[in-house]
């Protein structure tokens, strides 16, 4: 399968399938001499993996990565480097049911990518979707942890901002609050909500949407080019990868459409060291490159499609059928996509720092 790659001079690719026997990724282009460990990366994977809580899928994975190359022990500090050649992480899949997917092995599944995997390649993996699965996200979140290494000047933060119909308040946003809740929610009131709210939509057997926010603070103007190497582009293309998202917005986003110039151009006043905007709708990019303000990318996930409830769908020979998916899945899969969405932030970012310093110096 191609196209399993992403990124320039910071390149990743990731490999494996839901009920495979492991999957990982393949990061090359990190410079060497940067620390690294085993732990680090973990950090990040355990704030992903499933059973969190009861507000995500019960399947039952440790997530334990391995790094298999790219890396040397410093003789001065008896600790690991980046060597600047390709790093592979590996993460063993060790609690799959593929069982469950029996009853359905001949069924497409209504909003997953059964039908399409089918039809472009004349062969599927029905155990959990294969491929398509947002399980292979834990190779991207891996990933991102290594291009926080590149840029560590740069803070990057999520939350979920909205579930279903419900929004957060920003009068309440508070980071502090991210990890403090199951939904890794800014707004401790909003989360307190959301528990009843996804409590029944999980005992019936659905799920519900989401919106997440991605915040990097820390990135100066100039990363990023025109014409096709446009910052937002690449942001955009990168959220947009990310299993169950139908659509991405920067800065003010499509309520800049309900603007007036007055209210969306962002105003400039001079700073003691150097200008400064006076609000942000831009998102923090202007012309594809970014302008020194917190760059904020909005991203908006699907309801999980495995659900209980029966729905009309047809057969691999094209005959009407009902199903009912079985098996462990996320109520509202936006909750751990946040931690998703933080990873493809960095590696992007990586990406236009390594961009930005080969071009311009």
């Amino acid at each position: 399968m191609s196209d399993n790659s992403f990124g320039k001079l910071f390149r990743f690719t990731t490999w494996g399938e839901s009920h495979g026997l492991a999957l990982g990724v393949v990061v090359d282009g990190c410079p060497p001499m940067l620390d690294i460990s085993a732990k680090k990366i973990q950090v990040e994977l355990d704030r992903r993996k499933p059973g969190n809580s009861r507000f995500t899928t019960q399947r039952q994975e440790a997530d334990k990565v391995k790094i298999l190359s790219g890396v040397f022990e410093d003789e001065n500090t008896n600790g690991l480097k980046t060597t600047g050649t390709p790093i592979s992480l590996m993460i063993e899949n060790t609690d799959q049911r593929s069982k469950d997917y029996t009853d359905i092995k001949d069924k497409y599944r209504p909003g997953h990518a059964d039908y399409t995997y089918h039809q472009k390649y004349g062969i599927r993996d029905y155990r959990g979707g294969g491929r398509s699965s947002a399980r292979e996200t834990a190779a991207r979140v891996a990933a991102g942890a290594i291009a926080r290494l590149v840029i560590p000047q740069v803070k990057i933060r999520a939350s979920l901002v909205q579930m279903g119909e419900h929004k957060i308040d920003y009068d309440n946003f508070d980071w502090e609050e991210v990890n403090e809740n199951p939904f890794f929610c800014a707004d401790k009131i909003a989360a307190k909500k959301w528990e009843n709210y996804l409590d029944g939509i999980r005992k019936s057997g659905s799920s519900i949407g989401a919106v997440i926010e991605v915040v990097a603070e820390g990135v100066p103007a100039g990363w990023g080019a025109p014409i096709y190497g446009k910052l937002s582009s690449d942001l955009a293309s990168a959220m947009m990868s990310i299993n169950a998202t139908k659509s991405v917005e920067i800065g003010a986003g499509i309520e800049a459409a309900s603007l007036s110039g007055e209210e969306n151009a962002d105003e400039m006043r001079a700073g003691k060291e150097k200008p400064y905007f006076t609000s942000n709708h831009a998102g923090g990019i202007l012309g594809g490159i970014s302008n020194g303000d917190p760059i904020v990318v909005r991203f908006a996930v699907k309801p999980t499609s495995s659900i209980l409830s029966e729905r009309n769908t047809v057969t691999t020979s094209n005959e009407n059928t009902k199903i009912i998916t079985k098996g462990r899945h996320d109520p509202c899969v936006g909750i751990r996509a946040v931690p998703v969405g933080e990873a493809m932030m960095a590696l992007v970012l990586a990406d236009h720092f390594l961009r930005h310093r080969g071009q311009v110096g």
